[in-house]
């Protein structure tokens, strides 16, 4: 067998808080996370880092648990077991952009004030709106190309200009760490191409920045660093080096072989160093599932029979 980090370092831009030659802190570090909704798991054991400045994409088949993921680091929901570690002082300083489809558009609310929403972190439940604050909302619809637009109503806007209001929510917070999930999901080239630049700006300032894509061609394009997701981290690095075809057909298998009825999965912590996972040369293939949540076992297929 073959050892490899669990907590792979992805790279980061240059940042002011990293002195010359020494790597960047992480802005967020998983330690053997695992999340479960009613009692089975939507990711176990994941560990890795994301560097302060780095520009990452979580990438993985339909039902990986790249979603659940950013759930956890935003504090959405709780981790079964494991830990995050995050460098922001507190929630408020991230930037959560959600998928569409669980936002209702049906609510009366204007252009304006959702962009607004960017600011309660500053502004409390029940602070007002300055006059500065309201040009710097104006400014957001701006960048993102909607001048003229905060009077209307969310739900008159198109699929495209929503996520364009969701993205100028976004400047308005000014936030340290921005996740983004599918944020390019249904929208058209333009829009994509115009919000892509706005990521990279994100970037160029320093940000961290992590977003969950299917795209693999837009990964390779404009992100370079990408953390595939089967449940588990099956690599994590320079996105080259991630999306090989070897570790993408990893990553569908373990999907396809994922059994709801497994036990629960057990690793042994005390067995092995901190941060190493343990794998053979053709992949960690295996069905699991969660029980109660004080024990989990490895239900391993054919091409691994080792226990954990």
């Amino acid at each position: 067998m073959a050892a490899i980090p669990a907590v792979p370092a992805l790279r980061a831009v240059p940042t002011a808080d990293a002195a010359p030659g020494e790597p960047p802190a992480a802005a967020v570090l998983i330690d053997n996370l695992t999340v479960s909704y009613r009692q089975h798991p939507a990711v176990h054991h994941v560990s890795c880092r994301f560097d302060t400045g780095s520009l990452t994409a979580i990438v993985g088949p339909n039902g990986a648990g790249k979603s659940s993921l950013l759930d956890a680091l935003v504090g959405r929901i709780a981790p079964t077991t494991g830990r995050i570690q995050l460098a922001v002082p507190g929630r408020s300083r991230i930037a959560y952009l959600p998928q569409q489809n669980q936002i209702d558009r049906t609510f009366p609310l204007r252009v304006a004030d959702v962009v607004m929403l960017g600011a309660w972190p500053s502004l409390g439940l029940f602070g007002g709106a300055s006059a500065a604050m309201r040009e710097r909302a104006a400014s957001a619809l701006h960048q993102v190309g909607l001048d003229g637009l905060g009077h209307r109503q969310v739900g008159e806007l198109s699929v495209g200009q929503f996520q364009r209001v969701l993205f100028a929510r976004v400047l308005l917070q000014q936030a340290p760490l921005i996740l983004l999930d599918e944020p390019f999901n249904a929208i058209d080239n333009r829009t994509t191409a115009d919000l892509l630049q706005l990521v990279h700006r994100w970037h160029a300032e320093g940000r961290t920045v992590v977003a969950v894509l299917h795209d693999l061609d837009q990964v390779r394009a404009h992100f370079p660093d990408t953390v595939l997701l089967a449940r588990e981290v099956i690599a994590a690095g320079p996105s080259s080096e991630v999306l090989t075809p070897a570790n993408l057909q990893r990553a569908r298998e373990m999907a396809e072989r994922w059994d709801d009825a497994a036990a629960w999965c057990h690793r042994n912590e005390s067995g092995e160093p901190p941060g190493l996972t343990i794998v053979n040369a053709a992949g960690h293939l295996h069905s699991h599932a969660h029980g109660t949540a004080g024990a989990h076992t490895h239900a391993h297929g054919p091409a691994d029979q080792a226990t954990r």
